[in-house]
């Protein structure tokens, strides 16, 4: 008898456990997303679950004006900040942190929580939060059916993160330092050593001209690179300064080297690019 029950036993438990082996796989309703950014010289992602509207009101409704949301479904929002980076004028610190929202008709409230173990908002505190402001939401033309976290109007040193649902779209903008860190490194890297590495002194030039700095400098490390190894795209900028400076005949030979170079090359981007420069030397 205490055999039998010993057999009965096991053969339960296997069924037991093959049921539980034997899980169903399923869509979710609101699928896990990610979404990396390098702004400027940082790194920055964001982790989000995606829910969709499936025919039903969304903000005043689903998700109610005045409270906090998790800013999608699931667990909360985050956001991964590689170096410190500049929100509403605060510096954030580099780190992790997790990003709600309080929904308004006319005003949203943004908000950063050290505290990123939670279930949605369940449990939020304020005397967690890290950041709060307030920004206006716009209206779209377009219905964005499922949520959507992007980033956009992408400069050297900046961009928006935008949220977009239903017919909502809401933005902030991050700022990272950028000019400290790049001129730092063209000290110690070009002005220091007097580098004569002729893609050192392209990237040097070409940051030099790109932010307004320093065009005569510029131009010396630009001669020096392409004195020592031309290439299409640095005989292009080298053209380009000189325009800036008001050296159109050097220009216009610069041009014509890079044009003959970016020929040889079949590089039709600037066969363009030295085609619209020459056509613009007076």
């Amino acid at each position: 008898m205490k055999k039998f029950s010993l057999i009965f036993f096991l053969a339960v438990f296997t069924a037991l456990e093959s049921s539980f082996a034997q899980q169903l796989q399923m869509p979710q309703a609101s699928p896990s997303a990610s979404i990396s950014q390098k702004v400027g010289l940082t790194d920055v992602q964001v982790i989000y679950s995606r829910p969709s509207t499936r025919g039903r009101k969304i903000f005043g409704e689903l998700v109610p004006y005045g409270q906090v949301w998790r800013t999608g479904a699931n667990s909360a929002t985050t956001l991964d900040f590689s170096t410190d980076v500049m929100i509403d004028g605060k510096t954030v610190p580099a780190g992790k942190y997790a990003l709600y929202t309080i929904p308004g008709k006319n005003e949203w409230t943004i908000v950063l929580s050290k505290n990123t173990d939670l279930w949605g908002a369940i449990g939020y505190s304020d005397a967690d939060d890290l950041l709060r402001f307030t920004v206006s939401p716009n209206k779209l033309s377009r219905k964005y059916e499922t949520f959507e976290i992007s980033f956009n109007n992408m400069t050297d040193n900046a961009a928006d993160l935008s949220m977009k649902w239903e017919n909502t779209r809401v933005d902030f903008r991050i700022s990272t330092e950028v000019d400290p860190i790049v001129m730092a490194q063209i000290q110690e890297m070009v002005i220091d050593t007097k580098t004569e590495n002729p893609s050192l002194l392209y990237a040097s030039a070409n940051y030099y001209y790109n932010n307004n700095k320093d065009l005569n400098q510029a131009y010396e490390w630009i001669k020096a690179s392409t004195t020592s190894d031309p290439k299409y795209w640095t005989m292009h900028l080298k053209a380009k300064i000189e325009v800036a400076l008001g050296k159109n005949s050097e220009a216009l030979a610069s041009a014509k080297e890079s044009m003959k170079l970016a020929e040889e090359a079949k590089n039709p981007d600037y066969i363009a690019l030295n085609e619209r420069l020459m056509k613009s030397i007076k």
